[in-house]
């Protein structure tokens, strides 16, 4: 079991989940316990957990899966259920899911009551790298993505790599989007030992070593910074365009997974950083083939840019008119606050379509 301290929440990352949730469990009266969850994980997860002491009297709600739910509605009817169900601020609510199910649980938990304790146990590899760490929660609204939403800590986040076990392979591929980045934006080393790590035949023993080291990354960023003020920043490359193309994406017939949104935004965002941090030709071309041979190519048109670039002004880590990107100057490196005008954020784009040729 590796576990580290984090800002307000305790991350474990562990082979016992089952007590690790007990020992949580045990702390609030049988009455105020509570689980969100969504319907695959009803169905695949839950069993995982079963036998945890406390657990066969949880109250549970079960959300629709996909991110076409990660919206108002949702969180209406977690509200509803804690509401019937006598919760109050000194409930705790376990949200058992992917990265979606922890964002909407982790805010109406937030929210109601003006706040109850929480714990994350995410199901999926992108929950378990990103989405269920850091504290950032919400709901999509208006076309955007998590356009809503608070920075709140979990009490923890319990990881156990056995959940990954009940997920498809493109959504493995998914969360090691964010692994990629993390090795990207601060270890050259951890970028290597992700690289080589065997997606076609993931070993669940070794990769939760590998997850500790990714985690540790991301925390050591929230530690710094939990309200993103400063250095949280760099945990952002590949996301602004990435979320532009996740959510353009959204609106098509063909939506596509966030990691894979992620990892083509950091192929463009690779690009900005070549032309703005110097950041060498070779080694941008080197990434973005690399990339492309993991999550294949995703056709954009010129005719799309006016909309990506209106995506990307609407993005929450803007300031003032320009666009703000988190960039690389070499790997492991990363440079915050970086504001591109719109003609240079064209060229990438420009240069994304054509590399997806």
């Amino acid at each position: 079991m590796n576990s580290y301290p984090a800002y307000h929440a305790s991350i474990i990352v562990t082979s016992d989940i089952e007590n690790e949730l007990g020992k949580i469990l045990s702390r609030y009266p049988e009455d105020k316990r509570f689980l969100v969850t969504e319907e695959n994980c009803d169905i695949f997860c839950r069993t995982i957990i079963s036998q945890t002491p406390g657990f066969e009297s949880i109250k549970k709600v079960v959300i629709p899966a996909g991110e076409e739910n990660k919206k108002l509605s949702s969180v209406e009817k977690i509200w509803l259920f804690l509401s019937q169900n006598g919760a109050d601020r000194k409930s705790l609510v376990v949200n058992l899911g992917g990265g979606m199910l922890t964002d909407l649980g982790s805010f109406a938990a937030s929210t109601i009551k003006r706040g109850m304790d929480f714990v994350n146990i995410p199901t999926t590899l992108l929950a378990q790298v990103d989405a269920s760490v850091g504290g950032k929660t919400g709901f999509n609204f208006n076309g955007l993505k998590n356009e809503i939403g608070v920075i709140n800590q979990p009490l923890s986040v319990l990881i156990d790599t056995r959940f990954l076990q009940t997920i498809d392979q493109p959504n493995f591929i998914s969360g090691y989007a964010e692994m990629i980045k993390h090795g990207l934006i601060n270890s050259p080393d951890h970028l290597k030992e992700v690289r080589n790590f065997n997606l076609q035949n993931p070993d669940l023993e070794s990769l939760r070593g590998i997850i500790a080291r990714s985690v540790a990354i991301k925390d050591s960023f929230v530690f710094r910074d939990p309200n993103e003020r400063n250095v949280r920043k760099a945990l952002n490359f590949g996301h602004t365009i990435g979320h532009a193309f996740e959510s353009i994406a959204l609106e098509s017939p063909n939506p596509i997974l966030h990691g894979y949104a992620v990892a083509y935004g950091m192929i463009a965002e690779l690009y900005l950083s070549h032309k703005v941090c110097n950041l060498p030709l070779t080694v941008n071309a080197e990434l973005s083939n690399w990339l492309i041979d993991v999550y294949g190519k995703y056709e954009i048109h010129e005719s799309q840019f006016e909309a990506l670039y209106k995506l990307m002004t609407h993005d929450k880590k803007n300031e003032g008119t320009r666009v703000n990107f988190t960039l690389i100057p070499a790997i492991g490196e990363v440079a915050i606050n970086q504001n591109c005008d719109k003609s240079l954020i064209f060229e990438a784009l420009d240069y994304f379509k054509k590399i997806n040729c």
